[in-house]
């Protein structure tokens, strides 16, 4: 299946600070250089304070609207384990649930705004479509931890059929010259990380 001749959701979901904005960003890039008719959309909510933020990302030959219906996200990146359960209700059947392997708890939990979620591992489990994914000591291993989010897009790279030249040309366009090598390196090793040869 290509993007062009069908429409692709991707969700975003995770806590304030952890680049979900960028992350969703350079997919929409990504899906110009294929050629693709790109919509996005994001809510903020908390996150300047470390609330949950939710990022969407629509491509193929025609998108009308920015907004993913609840059940129909192919791919479900989750930045941390509980915000993949709180925003589980995105995925369609079979999707892909690609969650980096770590829990940072939001404000909105700590505060009391939202209730904590209960048995993360055991729920997460029952997703035929999970994969887990260690993205924080990857992005040590390339040089700065706050490439964990380039680590889970090379992940995420692995499952849409783009090319990964449409990736890099996606970086170089957002990313300064003088962080562009190390998230580049986050970026192969996220998709070495899924079975990918560098």
């Amino acid at each position: 299946m290509t993007p062009l001749a069908s429409l692709f959701n991707v969700s975003l979901v995770g806590v304030g600070g952890q680049g979900i904005v960028l992350t969703s960003d350079l997919l929409a890039l990504a899906a110009v250089q294929a050629g693709c008719d790109v919509k996005k959309s994001e809510i903020h909510g908390m996150s300047q304070r470390g609330g949950s933020v939710i990022s969407q990302v629509r491509f193929g030959a025609k998108v009308f609207s920015p907004i993913i219906p609840d059940g129909q996200s192919d791919v479900l990146v989750s930045f941390e384990r509980t915000e993949a359960l709180r925003w589980a209700h995105l995925a369609k059947p079979g999707a892909r649930i690609l969650v980096n392997d770590m829990e940072r708890i939001p404000v909105t939990v700590s505060s009391g705004l939202q209730a904590p979620l209960r048995d993360a591992d055991q729920r997460l489990a029952a997703y035929p479509g999970l994969m887990l994914l260690a993205a924080n000591p990857l992005a040590e291993q390339a040089g700065n931890l706050r490439t964990a989010n380039v680590v889970l897009m090379g992940a995420l790279s692995t499952l849409i059929p783009f090319a990964e030249a449409h990736w890099q040309a996606a970086m170089r366009e957002r990313i300064p010259a003088r962080l562009l090598e190390v998230n580049l390196r986050a970026f192969a090793l996220g998709r070495h990380a899924v079975g990918v040869s560098p």
